[in-house]
């Protein structure tokens, strides 16, 4: 009978770490933005038909990348449970903060006992009735979670990305300006991202009881130009 290799756990942890950083690194980033009236996403997505960006409840969003299989079936599971807390509780009871905390429980449970982690990481945003609470959730691939407060970036080149951010964002900025940073930091500096390149939805506090809404390819020309 053969014995079986041994690997340390150390080890184990730092290659499945490693295989899903390489996995989302892969992928096109998003960028999560506060501005006056709510919170913007903007994600590279070509496809007008695969959304990495999505409402999950009246005042909250879902977004993700990497893998898009994966990540979907993670927006799925969030839908059910918040459809399933509404109803049993009410619908002031489904937050970001719980669902958030569902997401990492999952994935944390994943790359921890299964052999392939997820390659994904994913956002779940939620608009205040006033601005001090909005609420971004940043929940990586090891069930990580990390609360951010005016913007976030996901996927990849996120040091550069989140350093752009960090110069250029201005507390309560119009739209227009939250979409036109968000995509020149996704665009970099050798590119240029037309409307149709990205993918961009809001959580707009003055929008009534379903926050959510997306923008369109001309909705979004008119702010990259203005």
């Amino acid at each position: 009978m053969t014995m079986p290799f041994y690997v340390a756990p150390e080890q184990v942890m730092k290659d499945r770490a490693d295989y899903a950083r390489k996995g989302i690194a892969r992928g096109r980033a998003l960028v999560a933005v506060r501005y006056a009236d709510g919170i913007a996403l903007v994600a590279e997505n070509p496809s007008n038909t695969l959304r990495k960006i999505s409402e999950i409840y009246d005042r909250i969003a879902f977004a993700g990348v990497g893998k898009y299989n994966e990540f979907d079936q993670l927006r799925v599971a969030g839908v059910r449970a918040a459809d399933l807390k509404g109803y049993q509780y009410s619908r002031d009871d489904v937050d970001a903060r719980s669902l958030a905390n569902n997401y990492a429980q999952i994935l944390g449970q994943i790359f921890t006992h299964e052999m392939k982690p997820m390659e994904v990481e994913i956002l779940v945003a939620e608009v205040g009735i006033a601005p001090e609470g909005d609420q971004l959730f940043h929940i990586l691939y090891d069930g990580t979670v990390v609360d951010e407060r005016n913007y976030t970036v996901l996927g990849g080149d996120s040091e550069a990305l989140g350093g752009y951010m960090k110069e250029h964002y201005v507390e309560g900025q119009p739209l227009e300006a939250a979409v036109r940073e968000a995509a020149t930091a996704l665009a970099g500096s050798e590119r240029t991202l037309a409307a149709n390149d990205l993918e961009v939805a809001l959580l707009c506090r003055a929008a009534g009881r379903r926050c959510f809404r997306r923008l369109s390819d001309e909705a979004v020309a008119s702010a990259l130009a203005g």
